[in-house]
């Protein structure tokens, strides 16, 4: 089997680029309805079910009125005569990791396979998300908590304070003194902080398309405590899953790492992947490309060189998945324990802080009064 990722621009229309781009500019057929989609369409097929009845059937049980859309789209697209990859890129809806690995089951006659690791493959996105967002959810909810109790102690209770200092004249602690300017001037420094916030989150919609801009995101990102090494992992585990895919689809090295590239979104091994492709064809190793770029772990070089030797990277590329994504949910689960106690603890010093630095005065004043 041969097939080259020209084939993309060969068969598909501009025009239909552009409108899709439109369709998915306000429409999306999400990870989880892809998964779904995937395991039903499978179990179908393999029970004996042909292609068109098959899509008729999830069409006919699905209540959401995109994926109905997309379903009726592909099966008329099939019954004019097109493949079923074919029907897949023309909708629009589909990366070309999922229509090009489509493609391979179609010509290898393994769609059924292909169909269940694409399953897989969501299914482990999916997960990943929703260990991310349990870890990340309390301390974003604890953080605005903060922010909010920090607006309250600035802007209700220090002016009480300070106006009490006010009236006795005395001189006041530099830690006071500091507090009481940040209360006076917060609403300088509330608004200032929130366009710094603004700023940044319309420098990253405008710029983040930019390799320049994505590399330095990543290299920020990549150095954070305890997160940059598990998002470091996600994006290997990732690169794993979709290898063992294609290469089980009996898809050419370099066509598998033009399509990985295709799925990944993080742009290290984006770009990695181009520098590894060029040394492949001058005859290099995959596991000697791998060593050339700092985002791929030495465990991973180890074990893919191992799979070279003996011929079976398919197998390597599943066990690492796995390994990473044990790894991956065992990680989070720590983050999380460890954030909840730090976030309360850094919450209890700022409240403190402020609490002392008001009341510190009030008891030297109680003791100037009695004497």
């Amino acid at each position: 089997m041969s097939f080259d990722l020209s084939t993309y621009k060969k068969t598909t229309p501009q025009k239909s680029l552009n409108l899709n781009w439109e369709i998915n500019f306000n429409k999306k057929f999400s990870d989880k309805k892809k998964e779904v989609f995937y395991r039903e369409l499978g179990m179908l097929l393999k029970a004996g079910v042909d292609f068109k009845k098959a899509l008729e059937i999830l069409a006919r049980q699905t209540k959401d009125k995109l994926e109905k859309e997309i379903i009726q789209e592909i099966k008329d697209k099939v019954v004019e005569g097109k493949t079923i990859y074919e029907a897949m890129m023309v909708s629009g809806h589909f990366s070309a990791y999922e229509y090009y690995s489509i493609q391979i089951g179609e010509e290898t006659r393994k769609l059924e396979e292909v169909l269940l690791e694409l399953q897989k493959f969501f299914s482990r996105k999916i997960q990943m998300k929703r260990q991310i967002v349990s870890v990340l959810t309390y301390p974003c909810i604890v953080l605005i908590v903060t922010f909010l109790v920090l607006y309250f102690m600035l802007t209700k209770v220090v002016p009480m304070f300070s106006s009490v200092f006010k009236q006795f004249g005395s001189e006041l602690p530099k830690s006071t003194q500091y507090i009481i300017k940040i209360s006076n001037n917060s609403g300088i420094v509330f608004s200032v902080l929130a366009i710094i916030i603004i700023g940044l989150i319309f420098m990253h919609y405008s710029m983040r398309k930019k390799n320049g801009y994505r590399n330095f995101l990543a290299g920020m990102v990549l150095k954070i405590p305890f997160f940059g090494h598990l998002i470091q992992k996600i994006y290997i585990s990732r690169f794993c899953q979709s290898m063992n895919l294609l290469i089980t689809s009996k898809t050419p090295l370099i066509t598998s790492l033009s399509l990985t590239a295709k799925m990944i979104g993080f742009y290290p091994i984006e770009s990695s992947i181009e520098q590894i492709k060029y040394d492949i064809t001058r005859g290099a190793s995959l596991s000697e490309c791998l060593k050339k770029h700092k985002v791929y772990e030495d465990k991973l070089i180890s074990m893919v060189e191992v799979a070279e030797q003996v011929n079976q990277l398919d197998i390597m590329f599943e066990r690492l998945s796995d390994q990473y994504n044990e790894e991956i949910s065992h990680q989070t689960k720590m983050i999380g324990v460890i954030l909840e106690p730090l976030i309360i603890i850094i919450i209890g010093l700022v409240v403190g802080v402020i609490m002392i630095s008001m009341y510190a005065p009030m008891f030297d004043l109680s003791k100037i009064i009695n004497h």
